[in-house]
């Protein structure tokens, strides 16, 4: 497996935040994440600016596993930005929180979210959604971003 950026994670509570790394890992899912507790952390990391800055912006990850209810900017307002720019508007974004508020919903699908799951309360079932989602994203989708095929 390439060193290249596979899934950037954007999740502020800790404890969920080592689930999904656990649970990915765990299944061979993801070999490099990278994981940031709020929304300005995520936008810095995609633009390489802030505390990234420097980093090669080429290298985008293949999935972004993105919480809602974050710090600084929110996950709708992340969204948002990242379908804005030409750079980023491809990415694989998987909505993974806690708000099942239909409004949180329509606003994910409206800015362009691949998919929208709400996270399971105990760790069993968050376990096998975050395997199911990494399955799925990482080894069966076909995606335009870092992809070598030519569809």
């Amino acid at each position: 497996m390439s060193s290249a950026l596979e899934i950037l994670l954007v999740e502020d509570n800790p404890n969920d935040g080592e689930l999904v790394i656990r649970a990915l890992k765990t299944n061979n899912l993801a070999e490099h994440i990278v994981h940031v507790t709020d929304g300005q952390a995520a936008l810095d990391f995609l633009y390489g600016s802030g505390a990234y800055e420097g980093r090669d912006v080429n290298q985008q990850p293949k999935l972004v596993l993105l919480d809602l209810k974050l710090p600084k900017i929110d996950g709708i307002e992340v969204l948002r930005r990242i379908r804005a720019q030409q750079s980023t508007k491809l990415l694989n974004i998987v909505i993974l929180t806690s708000s099942n508020e239909i409004q949180d919903i329509e606003a994910c699908y409206r800015y362009g979210a691949n998919s929208y799951i709400v996270k399971p309360v105990d760790f069993e079932s968050l376990v096998k959604t975050v395997s199911t989602v990494g399955m799925y994203w990482m080894k069966i989708n076909v995606s335009p971003i870092n992809s070598t095929s030519n569809c």
